[in-house]
Parts: structure tokens; C-alpha cells; sequence
């Protein structure tokens, strides 16, 4: 069952089961997240996008595989996807498996409202929500202004929780 999420529909976002039609739409998206880190590098754009294509193809499998019971949700605005949720809603706490969107969209309080509604949910029920990010990661700013705290040191990630109020 798709959650309705009423910060985001608010601001005109709905959120839809994805299918093995959108795996483009997400590999793209996959491709956006790590732009500026493969920036640098001496590759071609050819290279780039094979290595980020395999990539993403690596993380698709490991998600699914570990994460098989998760909510996979695409991300719409007016009908065209513009992100992804993936959500697992074990008894205790919500993990955030990945949360991500295009970069026309990333700034615009989206990703802020979807957070909150996340939480709105999990509080609804007495759960936390966590998620893993990378320490380097620029939305560690908006998770830390939400109220998530660093549970574990991952060494590339950190593990972040956010506690419902009692």
C-alpha cells in the first residue's frame, strides 16, 4: 500500500509503487546523486555513465535483497518522476533506505516535507526513523536540523535516528 504523504501532496508531489519501467528514470537519478563526485576524475562521459550504470545495478540488487518487505516508491510532480523513496517499516523503527531527487527539484523544501511526513508517520505508530548518510552528504544539514542525531559511525556513513517525542 502507497502512503499518502500530506506535506508532499501539499507541494504537489504524489508517490506512486515503482515498476521495471521506471529502472531508466532511476538509474538517472542514481547517475545525478554522484555528478560532482565523478567530476573530477580523469574518465570520459562514456566511462563515466558505464561505471555509474553499473553502479546503480549493484545497489538496485543489494537493496532488494536486503530490504525485500521495503515500500520502493517513485517520486512525482505533475505526472513526471522526479525522485525516489524507499522505505522499510520494520516494528520498532522506519528505515529510510534511500531517499533522493533529480537535482531540479533538490532545495525547493521536498525533500524536507517528505522527511517530515515520514516522521509524522513512524511518531503516529511510537517508532523512530533511521536512516545511514554519508558524512559528506549536504542533506546532513537538513537531517540534523530535523532532529536526527548520529547513532553509529559507519566509517563512510553515519548512522542517523530520529526519536519521536515521548
Amino acid at each position: 500500500m502507497v502512503p499518502r504523504y500530506h506535506r508532499a501532496e501539499a507541494l504537489g508531489l504524489t508517490c506512486r509503487s515503482m515498476t521495471t519501467e521506471d529502472l531508466g528514470f532511476l538509474s538517472a537519478l542514481y547517475a545525478s546523486t554522484r555528478e560532482d563526485e565523478l567530476a573530477p576524475w580523469p574518465w570520459s562521459d562514456e566511462q563515466k555513465a558505464t561505471f555509474l550504470e553499473m553502479q546503480f545495478q549493484a545497489q538496485h540488487a543489494h537493496y532488494r535483497e536486503h530490504y525485500p518487505d521495503a515500500l520502493w516508491l517513485v517520486l512525482e510532480r505533475a505526472g513526471k518522476p522526479i525522485g525516489r523513496l524507499y522505505l522499510e517499516q520494520w516494528p520498532s523503527e522506519h528505515r529510510i533506505i534511500d531517499i533522493a531527487l533529480m537535482p531540479d527539484t533538490r532545495g525547493q523544501g521536498v525533500g524536507s516535507a517528505l522527511l517530515r511526513d515520514v516522521m509524522d508517520e513512524a511518531a503516529g505508530l511510537s517508532k523512530a526513523v533511521s536512516i545511514h548518510v554519508e558524512k559528506t552528504n549536504p542533506a546532513m544539514r537538513l537531517y540534523k536540523r530535523l532532529g536526527f542525531e548520529t547513532v553509529e559511525d559507519k566509517g563512510v556513513y553515519d548512522l542517523l535516528r530520529w526519536q519521536p517525542p515521548a
